[in-house]
């Protein structure tokens, strides 16, 4: 499904849209994902290194195909939304994306400490994207989706001639 934005005066710009209750599916599965890997932390930091290069490799998918693409998009489309009534609600595609890029910035940065013995950065690393995860699950609450208009206007500022 697609929407046309834009201002007055603007071409109108067409954006995909996804039915809300996906990308909140996808991220109760991050949350608990994120919330394994602390609790590996803590046993075998490389166990939760592995974790989140796993989950890094989810939010690159998720970055770069968008949430049709991404693998907890997919189990949500093949087995829970058939369970569930008509779409109600659509959100715009682009703030997907750009959140799941957000996410994978701190899950390298969360595997990498983990995997080179600096676990106070794979600690806070994972802990911050716990945390924004857990905001867009059970708030609707997209830390990375809000971020997305202003670094969407700084890439459209016209540059000085």
């Amino acid at each position: 499904m697609t929407s046309q934005l834009g201002r007055p005066g603007e071409a109108a710009v067409r954006v995909d849209q996804v039915d809300v209750r996906g990308p909140r599916f996808a991220a109760w599965v991050t949350t608990a994902v994120l919330i394994v890997a602390l609790l590996a932390s803590s046993v075998s930091p490389a166990a939760a290194a592995v974790i989140l290069g796993l989950q890094a490799v989810v939010f690159a998918i998720g970055a770069y195909g968008g949430p049709r693409r991404h693998p907890y998009g997919l189990l949500f489309a093949k087995l829970v939304a058939p369970r569930l009534g008509p779409v109600r609600e659509k959100e715009p595609v682009p703030p997907l994306k750009f959140a799941q890029l957000v996410g994978l910035v701190f899950a390298v940065a969360a595997a990498v400490g983990f995997a080179i013995g600096l676990t106070a950065l794979g600690l806070t690393a994972t802990a911050l994207a716990l945390v924004a995860t857990f905001l867009n699950a059970a708030f609707a609450v997209c830390l990375g989706c809000q971020l997305y208009p202003l670094v969407a206007r700084l890439r459209r500022s016209p540059t000085p001639a």
